[in-house]
């Protein structure tokens, strides 16, 4: 009997498309179209090249398949057709400093006790509405040793959030709890100051490392921070001790550090990440740390070195007119009622001095000189919020963590590639560009932000994991809260 043999090409064809099939069954799509090309839009992709003019894109489920221009795509029939004229896409942006779940944000309040699923993915809603695709929280609430032999008993809703893909939030990742010299970590509201591990010896930074890298965070974070003098900190021996055991278990370590003398033995030490500026506190780089970080990616020594600048609060003490254009940003004021904004930073920013905006703005200049110099050294520079206390706006924050970037001196494109690819890579998430086999994570904006970066708040819509976010529905909510706020007898 003679045996018809099926091509190969028909066979991967079929598991092609029955695996897209199974997809879209998963995702509750089960029939509506397989994909979605997306047409017309002037595509940003995320990687520092030229835009793509009329462009078109393909998404099948949750991922991009194509990327080029409209009408040079194989296009099967039957797809859904999406047109973006006069709009500009790119990547979602991506998080690698924030310290979210504490607040209750229309109470702007802060509490432990805030800290629940619910309230964590509220957050995730929020930098979703702001064109977020992932975050990576640091000083999160979970369970961990007390260093005395027990357990703190907090839960593990980090941990478990983690596991999930959310409708409309953010993707979340962690980086756990954090070590400090007890104290002289998070400071602020009084919630989150003993999260992190406290150590004061090496063998309880060991052990700490020891207990900390059980969750799998993205990396380990440490503070090394007195304060201006007002704490005691982590030395040298301490944060020395740390980074070795964490690299025994191939994790890497994030520092908030301030003086150029703890920069230096922290990039020696090898420590990969810094959560700020590596010099602040009115020092400058000088030529010796620049030389320790080339020599570090000379040798291939953990060479991908990375800082997120957070100049975000600096930028904004620096206001350029007596009341700046965010202020009344609707992008804002969807998320944030009135008399937040005007509590947080309007009245704020009202009354400082001329001394005190020239103070800022010889600040902000001297970090950001610091930050360029390490730049050129081969130091990448990421995103980073430091979302966490009440006036730091979840969300809204990233879109002037961009335009802070620019003020730093890169360019709106370099501003772009570092928020997205760049972080996505740090991040480890499968997003941050828009290409083939990439989670499709974008956002649609009605005005181009390579020629006016604050244009990335222009926008008009938002897509993670291939779905539409319901910003409208986030909106009614948010505005539906506040306004009960508002109408509650105090």
């Amino acid at each position: 009997m003679h045996r018809v043999r099926t091509p190969l090409y028909l066979l991967a064809l079929t598991c092609l498309l029955l695996a897209s099939a199974w997809l879209w069954q998963l995702h509750g799509q089960t029939g509506q179209p397989t994909a979605t090309v997306f047409e017309g839009a002037r595509l940003i992709t995320g990687d520092g090249s030229t835009p793509i003019d009329n462009s078109a894109f393909v998404v099948i489920g949750n991922a991009f398949t194509q990327v080029g221009r409209r009408g040079e795509l194989r296009v099967p029939p039957g797809v859904l057709h999406v047109n973006l004229t006069d709009k500009t896409v790119m990547p979602a942006l991506i998080d690698l400093h924030g310290h979210i779940g504490f607040q209750n944000v229309v109470e702007g309040t802060m509490s432990k006790a805030f800290y629940t699923r619910e309230n964590l993915i509220d957050h995730l809603e929020r930098l979703a509405y702001n064109g977020v695709g992932a975050t990576v929280s640091i000083g999160d609430l979970e369970d961990r040793s007390d260093m005395h032999g027990g357990r703190t008993n907090w839960d593990d809703v980090p941990l478990q959030v983690r596991k999930e893909v959310i409708p409309n939030a953010a993707l979340f990742r962690t980086a756990g709890t954090g070590i400090a010299w007890p104290g002289s970590g998070p400071q602020g509201d009084p919630s989150r100051i003993d999260v992190p591990y406290p150590v004061s010896t090496v063998e309880e930074a060991r052990k700490a490392v020891d207990d900390y890298v059980k969750i799998k965070p993205e990396f380990i974070k440490i503070w090394v921070d007195d304060r201006g003098g007002t704490k005691k900190t982590l030395t040298p021996p301490l944060y020395r001790a740390i980074t070795e055991e964490a690299h025994k278990y191939n994790v890497p370590v994030g520092v908030h550090n301030v003086t150029l003398a703890n920069a230096k033995e922290l990039m020696r030490v090898g420590v990969e990440g810094w959560l700020h500026v590596p010099v602040r506190g009115g020092e400058a780089v000088d030529d010796e740390l620049i030389g320790i970080v080339r020599q570090r990616i000379a040798r291939n020594d953990r060479p991908k070195i990375w800082m997120t600048p957070a100049l975000i609060t600096v930028w904004m003490d620096t206001p350029g007119s007596p009341r700046p254009a965010w202020l009344d940003d609707p992008l804002l004021r969807d998320t944030y009622s009135s008399d937040q904004i005007e509590e947080y930073w309007g009245r704020l920013l009202a009354k400082r001095t001329p001394e005190e905006i020239e103070r800022s703005r010889k600040d902000f200049e001297l970090q950001a000189s610091n930050a360029m110099k390490l730049r050129a050294a081969g130091m990448r520079i990421v995103s980073g919020t430091d979302t966490g206390q009440t006036r730091f706006f979840i969300g809204y924050f990233n879109q002037l963590d961009l335009e802070s970037m620019v003020a730093m001196g890169l360019t709106p494109s370099e501003a772009i590639v570092a928020a997205t690819r760049d972080s996505a890579e740090i991040a480890r998430v499968n997003a941050g560009l828009v290409a083939p086999g990439r989670s499709a994570d974008f956002v649609v904006l009605d005005a181009n932000p390579l020629e006016k970066i604050s244009n990335t708040r222009r926008i008009n819509q938002v897509y993670l994991r291939g779905q539409k976010v319901d910003r409208a529905g986030l909106k009614a909510k948010w505005l539906a809260a506040q306004q009960k706020k508002r109408s509650s007898p105090k």
